[in-house]
């Protein structure tokens, strides 16, 4: 048996690992890179294999950088099962679509104002992203299923998004799990991922590696900057991942709102894909931890704009607002044309609250960019830029830690999805802490499992 390390290697996008045991190949996740310039060849380099050679694909969770490359595969010949659990494959349903609109908006936008380049073209198209959702076969979380005579797999429960899993996979006599994107252990809606069930491989994800999230409540420096932002009159802008993310903030929101801690603002939900996500969480109240109650005070807390008109009536709204939109690290969607609209006022905020890959937009402006190119246009970056730690819904150190520790050891655990230092970094101390054999691969790198 052999793996090959296709994304999530050298990168913290990307998530995509071919596994071959004797004429059967597996892929375990088919992501977008998304980040900085060369995610964009990442993504249009041809495969090492011809999807068409593929007995089955498993997806760990519905986020982009983890599904969104599906379509793509599909459009180069993949017909077989897709596996994942049921809300990962009804998320999926939501956000590949949305993923193929956008990028085809995208670049009309470019084209009609003639700053496409090469490589701007859509990867996939919206019949494409349909024909790999007739593919998806979903299974029950916990449960053991067949893929083959000899491989077997299973999903167990990792927190993070709704649906989210790490996967174990049964092959001959070996275990390999993939840990997938695993949560926070205080996640504000999130249900804790279940801890490590051993195997004799072991892929772990290290986005939060080498950090440790903050102890202060992230709710109340939310409520804080929203007051300052309302005093002013201005607009709270926040780039956030269409799920998981939107939905953290929308609970907390309507949580501090019926408190009287903060106004009663327009909150704009200006994602279809985070709209169609967020009513999702009342269909798998056993993925979370709301109630009905709060459930429905989510949803209801913000003005769905669906259609680019609705979106655009956003900058017409004068007063004090928040705006919730995609993309997460600012690398596309409705959120350039807000943060092309509001960044140059003092009154406004950009409010960052997850993981900025490097080279992202998102990253520029969390570092401090007082320039920025947004759709074409140089953009002076005069709104304060603020950072919540807390929101992540990615595991810390010491939450991977945790998730790992009471399992015995793998044979060899391969550390991936994370930038270059906080892999190597996690790996020492995952070697250091647990006495674990680790590695990091590269991209493209293959790997005999023995």
């Amino acid at each position: 048996m052999k793996i090959t390390f296709l994304g999530a290697a050298d990168t913290v996008t990307g998530s995509r690992f071919l596994l071959e045991h004797g004429k059967q190949r597996i892929l375990v996740e088919c992501g977008l890179f998304q980040g900085g310039p060369e995610a964009g060849g990442f993504n249009r380099e041809a495969l090492p294999f011809s999807p068409s050679t593929l007995d089955a694909v498993l997806i760990t969770h519905a986020h982009i950088d983890h599904s969104g490359f599906l379509p793509a595969l599909v459009a180069n010949g993949y017909q077989g099962p897709i596996y994942a659990t049921s809300a990962t494959a009804e998320l999926c349903g939501i956000l590949l679509p949305d993923s193929a609109k956008l990028q085809n908006e995208h670049f009309a936008y470019l084209e009609r104002h003639a700053i496409s380049k090469p490589g701007h073209e859509p990867l996939y198209s919206e019949e494409d992203a349909k024909r790999t959702l007739e593919l998806f076969q979903p299974r029950p979380v916990r449960e053991s299923f067949s893929i083959s005579p000899d491989v077997s797999a299973q999903f167990l429960p990792a927190g993070h998004i709704l649906g989210a899993a790490s996967l174990y996979l049964q092959v001959g006599d070996r275990r390999i799990c993939f840990s997938g994107d695993l949560g926070r252990s205080v996640d504000p809606i999130m249900q804790p991922p279940e801890p490590f069930a051993g195997a004799d491989f072991l892929l772990v994800e290290s986005t939060y590696g080498m950090r440790q999230h903050p102890s202060t409540d992230p709710a109340l420096a939310l409520e804080q900057l929203v007051n300052e932002t309302a005093k002013k009159g201005g607009t709270v802008v926040i780039p956030a991942f269409a799920v998981g993310r939107a939905q953290s903030l929308l609970h907390l929101l309507a949580r501090a709102t019926d408190a009287g801690r903060i106004p009663d603002l327009p909150v704009f939900l200006d994602s279809p894909m985070a709209i169609n996500a967020t009513k999702l969480f009342c269909r798998y109240p056993e993925a979370h931890r709301l109630n009905s109650d709060e459930c429905e005070q989510m949803c209801g807390r913000a003005r769905y704009t669906r259609k680019v008109q609705d979106s655009k009536q956003i900058f017409s709204h004068t007063g004090a607002k928040i705006i919730i939109a995609a993309s997460g690290m600012a690398t596309g969607g409705r959120i350039l044309h807000h943060l092309k609209h509001y960044l140059p006022d003092t009154r406004n905020t950009l409010l960052i609250v997850g993981y900025q890959a490097p080279g992202t937009l998102g990253a520029k402006l969390q570092a401090g960019a007082r320039q920025a190119q947004i759709l074409g246009q140089d953009v002076t970056v005069e709104a304060q830029v603020t950072t919540i730690e807390g929101l992540s819904a990615h595991a810390d150190q010491a939450e991977l830690t945790a998730w790992l520790q009471d399992a015995d050891p793998p044979r060899q655990t391969f550390v991936i999805h994370g930038d270059a230092e906080a892999r190597r970094g996690f790996a020492d101390h995952i070697t250091r802490s647990l006495n674990w054999n680790t590695a990091c691969p590269e991209k493209g790198q293959t790997i005999e499992l023995e």
